[in-house]
């Protein structure tokens, strides 16, 4: 009677590496192709996005460029499929000089002259309408909030930033924040940017306290477009995992 083959151990161990490999490959195609996972390390878009939030972007929502691979290294330029993004949207870029992956809101279209006046976005001439909120409170940094109304809350320096609603040309409207009072300020008041053909302009919420179209980064080419932000996946105030520090209301929540 012909007795069962045992398997031998290699075999066992060369079915394990195929299957790390294909594991590794439906990775990189989800990450390429549909979903990036994208950390919140800064402020810029406060009070959208915290530091600490993990989100999910598109890779499809404007089609596929070098910068949609890992390390930006797809073997073409220009884009693929490629859509056009609108104002309003919340996208990942890849600085123009650095690489570094940004992300902001986009606010200027090819063609656009953008302006700051005292701390109002001026779109083609005209500014854009505003609706003043509650304002947002939020613990001081020191060294790194820009602030010009502090005050102990609740036993806390804390501070106050005035938050309005903005609502750009096309009706797309978002919170946006304004934490210093200083509208002397280079970010408050700006000369005219004129967007060129291929290229978009992009600003942080948080007007105070971004590193954006209006300085350092300028404009960005639409091949560095990476992806449009869809989803705060979790979200924690610390380490990710000490578990009292997880802002539960902002699980699953959609970006606008």
């Amino acid at each position: 009677m012909a007795q069962a083959r045992t398997p031998k151990k290699k075999d066992s161990i060369g079915e394990t590496i195929k299957t790390v490999i294909y594991a590794i490959l439906i990775a990189v195609v989800f990450r390429t192709l549909l979903f990036q996972p994208f950390w919140i390390p800064s402020g810029s878009m406060k009070s959208t996005l915290l530091i600490g939030d993990y989100l999910f972007i598109s890779k499809y929502s404007y089609g596929y460029s070098k910068h949609s691979l890992p390390w930006s290294l797809g073997p073409f330029e220009g884009r693929i499929l490629g859509s056009q993004p609108e104002r309003g949207d919340v996208i990942v870029f890849k600085h123009p000089r650095t690489n570094e992956d940004f992300i902001k809101r986009l606010t200027g279209l090819p063609g656009d002259r953008i302006q700051m006046k005292q701390g109002v976005l001026h779109i083609n001439g005209t500014p854009v309408e505003l609706e003043q909120t509650e304002p947002f409170v939020e613990p001081i940094d020191p060294g790194r909030t820009r602030c010009s109304d502090r005050r102990d809350v609740g036993g806390e320096l804390s501070c106050l930033k005035e938050s309005f609603i903005e609502t750009l040309p096309n009706g797309v409207s978002h919170l946006i924040l304004n934490s210093d009072n200083n509208l002397s300020a280079q970010t408050d008041n700006t000369r005219t940017f004129t967007v060129p053909e291929g290229h978009y302009f992009f600003m942080g919420d948080n007007r105070d306290n971004s590193n954006d179209s209006r300085q350092g980064v300028g404009m960005v080419p639409y091949e560095n477009l990476v992806g449009r932000a869809e989803l705060i996946a979790i979200s924690s105030d610390g380490p990710f995992w000490e578990v009292w520090n997880w802002r539960f209301g902002r699980f699953f929540t959609i970006i606008r």
